[in-house]
């Protein structure tokens, strides 16, 4: 798993890092990438190379030493020099040795983050018109190619797209999303994955031991997490914790070196907080703060606690790979907590992770999360709360079978206090189903009613009515309608009336929208109310004076009044809503 080509143990040779001594130079070599191993196999073994491949991934996992590995497969030629593509590169052909020690004038390396103008893609095609010097195929590799501008990757299209017989190109990228569709339409694509943390494990002792190097084996598990699926960066946290340790590296040294929490108290900081024991935890992240441990990389640790924990409540067979002692406290934690207390967990974390991230003081932020935290760790969910009252009783702490005893200013004195409450006063706070609406003209009136102003300027400027009845609405839907105003309808109106709605977009005409029927019967009103013989004694015996609104007697201040009879035992209350010159475009 770690062998590498070294050079020569002297002394004046100058120091190479783990990450380049043992660099894979063959497929054998290559760490955690079986899948794409097999496919170039197959591809080279039966002649089917494609003449561009795209290799993506992240930082480390290998996509450049992939290019290289590729480049020497196809141009080695054997001991022998008669050879052709190979699987597995001899390593002491001319080509070979050349490919390796970055020196073959036909395997042209280009930096795409250095050299990303049209310029530099004129001069690469303008050589690609020349055969190769000594080798079989001309090997162009382009690292971080999404960084060429876009009319480098204009330039190249027709190039990369009809190559000549003895060009291969080899692009390697982070941010595969940045390359452009017509470019990744021309490539074989490779997706390297991250690296598994047992092969890494593995992976690590070999190197150590071949460096004669003594590490304890939860030292390089610490390692392999750290690295988070990259080989080269967990080598170099080797290299790190190798020199850090004076050839002896065990688990403490690495934690101090990569600022880690031990996972143990990790572990009982976890306990304390979802027992909402809030002095305790301010103790104990105090603590771990002035062994080293860094605020954000706790949160991450709790993070991935709280992950943890979930899977094994779930799954707990995910739990088969790790330590007896571990894996008993997990499982027992699972246990104990609910699935809502885990989830609200990883929502508050995630979100003071983010907090402490952009905080000026990292600690405080953590410490003001933890105890946010520990004030909500066991408060019940919602349904426990609601099934709870339903049933007569008191609001239980979410996992406990009966309400805890007050404790201080932790999580479950607050659920405690909770539980001591009158029934009554959390019943009220769900509100009764209202009535079904039976047109369209009272879904809107419901809408008002409500208090949802931009829907019911929607409804109200920009919606033909097709069909309305309970339950269901269709309608024709005006450009600046809303796109999501179907599922929107459906959902408030599931949710107010208690019985399901379907609101659906139709092609058909449908009815004048509301506003226009409005305006058609305020000018029949009006058209009424000039005819009118006192309205006419009025203005006569008063001139100059004038009609300004029409109402009928006792109609209310209402966007839909006028327009039909409504469900409701009591009129809408008068709301003032924008006008339809005073809304912005963009928000219709």
């Amino acid at each position: 798993m770690a062998q590498a080509t070294k050079g020569p143990e002297d002394p004046a040779t100058p120091y190479r890092v783990l990450a380049r001594k043992y660099r894979p130079v063959d497929f054998t070599t290559l760490v955690g990438q079986e899948a794409m191993v097999r496919t170039l196999r197959n591809a080279i073994a039966t002649g089917r190379i494609a003449h561009a491949f795209m290799l993506t991934g992240v930082r480390g996992v290998g996509k450049t030493t992939t290019a290289r590995i590729i480049a020497r497969a196809l141009n080695c030629v054997g001991p022998d020099g008669t050879g052709g593509p190979t699987v597995d590169p001899c390593g002491v052909c001319d080509n070979c040795k050349a490919i390796t020690e970055d020196r073959h004038v036909d395997v042209i390396e280009m930096d795409a983050a250095s050299r990303t103008g049209i310029d530099d893609v004129r001069e690469l095609i303008e050589g690609v018109r020349y055969r190769p010097v000594s080798a079989r195929y001309k090997v162009y590799i382009i690292d971080e190619v999404h960084m060429l501008s876009e009319k480098a990757f204009n330039a190249l299209l027709k190039t990369l797209e009809e190559p000549p017989p003895h060009v291969k190109f080899l692009f390697a990228t982070t941010e595969i999303r940045k390359v452009p569709v017509t470019v990744l339409s021309r490539c074989q694509r490779f997706d390297l994955k991250r690296v598994p943390q047992e092969t890494l494990v593995e992976h690590f002792g070999g190197i150590a031991q071949a460096e004669k190097v003594e590490i304890s084996p939860e030292a390089l598990v610490l390692l392999a997490r750290a690295a988070d699926g990259s080989v080269r960066d967990g080598l170099s946290m080797l290299d790190q914790a190798i020199a850090h340790g004076g050839g002896v590296v065990d688990a403490a040294q690495v934690r101090d070196m990569l600022g880690l929490a031990d996972r143990s108290r990790v572990l009982e900081l976890f306990e304390k907080v979802m027992r909402g024991d809030a002095p305790a935890v301010v103790t104990a992240l105090g603590e771990m703060h002035d062994s080293g441990a860094d605020p954000v990389v706790v949160l991450q640790d709790l993070l991935e606690l709280t992950h943890w924990v979930t899977r094994l409540k779930v799954a707990p067979d995910a739990a088969a790979s790790t330590a007896d002692t571990e894996r008993a406290q997990g499982l027992a934690m699972a246990g104990k907590l609910s699935m809502a207390s885990l989830t609200r967990a990883w929502t508050l974390l995630l979100k003071g992770l983010q907090e402490t991230l952009a905080a000026p003081s990292p600690l405080r932020a953590a410490e003001m999360a933890l105890i946010r935290l520990c004030y909500v760790a066991d408060l019940p969910s919602p349904a426990d709360a609601i099934k709870a009252l339903q049933n007569g009783g008191g609001v239980p702490a979410a996992g406990a079978s009966a309400p805890p005893a007050p404790r201080g200013n932790g999580g479950g004195g607050a659920a405690a206090r909770l539980a001591t409450q009158p029934a009554t006063a959390i019943a009220t706070q769900a509100a009764p189903a209202m009535p079904a609406p039976r047109n369209f003209t009272e879904v809107v009136a419901l809408f008002e009613t409500r208090r949802e102003a931009r829907l019911v300027h929607s409804l109200m400027h920009h919606v033909h009515e097709v069909r309305c009845e309970p339950g269901l609405i269709e309608f024709r839907p005006e450009p600046k309608a809303p796109a999501d105003l179907a599922p929107r309808l459906s959902e408030l109106l599931s949710q107010w009336t208690g019985r399901r709605w379907i609101a659906s977009v139709s092609s058909a005409e449908g009815k004048p929208t509301l506003i226009q029927q409005k305006a058609t019967k305020a000018d029949d009103l009006r058209s009424s109310a000039e005819n009118n013989e006192l309205v006419l004694a009025i203005l006569k015996t008063f001139p100059g004076a004038k009609l300004d609104t029409v109402r009928r007697k006792g109609e209310q201040t209402s966007l839909v009044s006028g327009l039909g009879d409504f469900s409701a035992e009591e009129p809408p209350p008068a709301e003032e809503y924008p006008a339809d010159d005073d809304i912005p475009e963009s928000e219709y």
